[in-house]
């Protein structure tokens, strides 16, 4: 549906340059100006750590403005990029790996397209001396952020990696250099990559340094609730084959019983289904009222947007975003919801990416997006459509 909306706006896309030679791509930038060789464009190139840095100041030097045609100038620097030096780091080839494996159905055929990206986004941090993925984000908007993706890299290793020892060891490799590039990443981010890399070593069969990291973790900070539990899951998740529940019991105990420990609900939901497991029905119905009555305590609220249009419209001024409320099984006290509100409307509230309908008039790349968010299109609704 997009592409044809798409096609009939006229916008030029990569896909047009495809069957195009190098002369003629070349000819493509002669129409608006830029008069080079490939040896004058490896210069121009040289450096440049994207082809839309580089389209920017060709367009900005001479004076193309937003005029949609002029799109053409990044899409044939972008395909001539890729042909001639497909082996320098550029934005625009990570972003083409990080999408192509998302288009892959397998997650072992999925693996390998993304530690090609992987190894990108470490020459674009090592060209750049970037520190955080925040940072990264920032310097390099992607179609697919890397807060986002590289969570969906581990998980991909992880679940190739149970039938592909390999893979299980390149996670680990990945875990470590995120953990030691990224230092002063969000808490949530630093303890999901924590836990990623010890369960990894776990089922590697490196139970002694699984248990070496988790030791030194929980010393550190012993009310890290979700350590305790991913520990435990080394020993009695469901995947294993050999199960030792005696020890994955005494961490969760040794976890609940820690003053202030944070998700003490879920380490009791996790003592319940251990319980109910080994058959002890009476105990596990006593963890199942403990973490109701921890959840009534302090109810869990997670926030969503999107975008979506109203009904029957499908202009740009239809396009809405939608907040969506989880105030988890429990639900929310009335005598709270004025703070969650209060909350919520501090909030920023972003603009729509992903998902965004396509629009039939054209829009220069760099023209502000139609959706009011106050960006261009290119790093807005635009950012998914214009590698089609």
């Amino acid at each position: 549906m997009i592409g044809r909306m798409l096609t009939r706006s006229g916008r030029p896309l990569r896909s047009n340059a495809e069957q195009l030679t190098d002369a003629d791509l070349l000819d493509k930038l002669r129409s608006f100006g830029v008069d080079l060789d490939r040896e004058g464009l490896s210069k121009l190139c040289e450096g440049a750590l994207s082809a839309e840095e580089v389209a920017c100041e060709l367009l900005d030097s001479h004076g193309l403005g937003d005029d949609v045609e002029a799109d053409w100038i990044w899409i044939s620097l972008v395909t001539l990029w890729q042909r001639w030096w497909p082996d320098r780091v550029c934005l625009e080839f990570l972003d083409d790996k990080v999408q192509a494996g998302y288009d892959e159905g397998d997650e072992a055929a999925q693996a390998p397209i993304w530690l090609d990206a992987w190894s990108d986004v470490l020459r674009l941090c090592d060209a750049t001396g970037i520190r955080s993925i925040a940072e990264f984000d920032a310097r390099f908007p992607m179609t697919q952020s890397l807060y986002n993706w590289s969570q969906d890299l581990q998980n991909t290793l992880w679940n190739a990696g149970l039938r592909d020892h390999e893979l299980l060891l390149a996670r680990i490799g990945v875990c470590e250099e995120a953990l030691r590039r990224f230092p002063r990443e969000d808490q949530l981010m630093t303890e999901n990559c924590r836990r990623a890399l010890a369960e990894s070593y776990f089922e590697a069969g490196l139970t002694g340094k699984a248990e070496e990291l988790y030791t030194a973790w929980l010393a550190a900070d012993p009310g890290w609730g979700w350590g305790w539990i991913g520990w435990a899951d080394c020993y009695s998740a469901g995947w294993r084959e050999s199960r030792d529940y005696g020890r994955a019991e005494e961490l969760l105990r040794r976890g609940y019983a820690v003053p202030e420990v944070r998700d003490q609900a879920d380490i009791a939901s996790r003592l319940r289904d251990l319980c109910q497991e080994t058959g002890r029905p009476g105990e596990a119905h006593e963890f199942a009222d403990l973490a109701r009555q921890l959840r009534r305590k302090a109810p869990a609220v997670s926030m969503s947007r999107r975008p979506e249009l109203a009904d029957g419209d499908h202009g740009p001024a239809a396009l809405r975003q939608t907040t969506r409320l989880d105030f988890g099984p429990e639900g929310l006290p009335l005598n709270q919801f004025d703070d969650v509100m209060q909350a919520l409307r501090a909030q920023p509230s972003g603009s729509p990416r992903s998902g965004s309908p396509a629009r039939a008039t054209k829009v220069g790349r760099n023209a502000p997006c139609p959706c009011g968010s106050a960006k261009k299109f290119k790093k807005c609704c635009g950012s998914t459509l214009l590698g089609s």
